[in-house]
């Protein structure tokens, strides 16, 4: 697909730029373009492709996903290598997902090669936004929506495929303690037969409430259970877990429907393995949990997703109080897993699987 370049009437001086991205944050701050391709049932599927100034985008009141929430997304980084070149980790896992998550949401794939073009694209225009601070990357937020204006209970025919950027540093702050968990009991983040492999906006805004009630617990993350039985763990609300016990065995939640399938957790799987760790994709019991944490058969808990890479689970509270994993600290297995895996992405280590596309 042919992407028409609109060039960019008043992008961020040079200087503004690098004072921003001295301490980006995390997802604050945007570059000076976007993406945007359109689709149309009626015109035969996807047409019209631009690279264009990022702005504020023309909706009609009645679009479908406002009021329908016909929406999906990815999250995904660029990292710059030492060689001065752009990479991205594993971006067709990215498209594929993506996909599936228009499958279950009636929405149209989006074609993988452009998928990643589009990526491309904004790339080529925007490097020069990447943070130049340890752990600094440029997130990539690809994301569809149903454009077409009615009211109907049905799919669209029109939707937009856009991709944003934002100059991001850790998304957790640097030094910062092993994270906190508040275990929901009063609410589920997902149900069988619902959405929750789905990565769309709906599952993230029923996170929001529980996030809040672990917040005024002292919380930094909700941990979500099942919706039938209410007693095995499912996710985070944004990231997957394991559990890493003194054998060394780890077990991780199965992919059952419920659970976003995440690009980190199969990485992760992989590089366990190849550790000679036994992995097993097995059901985990939070009063389990409790259980071998105080007796110290376990002695890791990590959480993992694109955002947060690896990062450990120290704490957990619930409404039936609260119960430390190990020392309350970073592993030794979570620290070398975050180490390896940041490797790979950053180009500093060998990348033997060919997860790593450069640009």
């Amino acid at each position: 697909m042919d992407f028409e370049r609109i060039p960019h009437a008043a992008p961020v001086p040079g200087e503004t730029r690098q004072q921003a991205i001295a301490d980006p944050g995390f997802g604050k701050i945007f570059t000076d373009h976007m993406v945007e391709v359109d689709y149309d049932e009626a015109k035969g599927g996807w047409h019209t492709a631009r690279l264009r100034a990022r702005e504020p985008i023309a909706l009609d009141p009645a679009a479908s996903v406002l009021h329908y929430a016909q929406e999906i997304f990815e999250g995904m980084k660029a990292y710059r290598h030492p060689d001065g070149s752009l990479a991205l980790f594993r971006p067709e896992q990215n498209a594929r997902r993506f996909n599936a998550s228009a499958d279950r949401m009636a929405m149209p794939h989006v074609p993988e090669e452009v998928f990643i073009d589009s990526i491309r694209q904004l790339l080529s225009v925007d490097a020069d936004w990447m943070p130049p601070i340890e752990g600094g990357s440029l997130y990539l937020r690809p994301f569809m929506f149903a454009s077409e204006a009615f009211l109907g209970v049905r799919p669209a025919k029109q939707y937009k495929f856009m991709v944003i950027a934002s100059p991001v540093g850790g998304y957790f702050k640097a030094g910062a303690k092993a994270l906190k968990i508040w275990v929901s009991r009063n609410y589920v983040r997902a149900a069988p037969g619902g959405t929750g492999a789905a990565k769309t906006g709906g599952n993230y805004a029923s996170s929001l409430v529980p996030q809040m009630e672990g917040a005024d617990q002292g919380c930094d993350q909700v941990i979500f259970l099942d919706a039938v039985e209410k007693k095995w763990i499912e996710e985070l609300g944004g990231m997957n877990v394991f559990f890493v016990f003194d054998d060394g065995s780890v077990i991780t939640p199965p992919l059952t429907g419920t659970i976003l399938p995440g690009i980190t957790r199969d990485s992760l799987i992989q590089l366990m393995r190849e550790e000679g760790l036994q992995v097993r994709e097995e059901p985990y019991n939070i009063d389990q949990w409790r259980i071998d944490a105080t007796k110290g058969n376990l002695v890791e808990t990590m959480a993992c997703g694109t955002a947060a890479v690896v990062t450990p689970i120290g704490t957990v509270v619930g409404p039936d109080g609260e119960f430390r994993i190990g020392a309350g600290g970073m592993g030794q297995l979570t620290a070398k897993l975050r180490e390896k895996l940041v490797g790979i992405q950053n180009g500093t280590v060998e990348d033997r699987h060919g997860w790593v596309m450069k640009l």
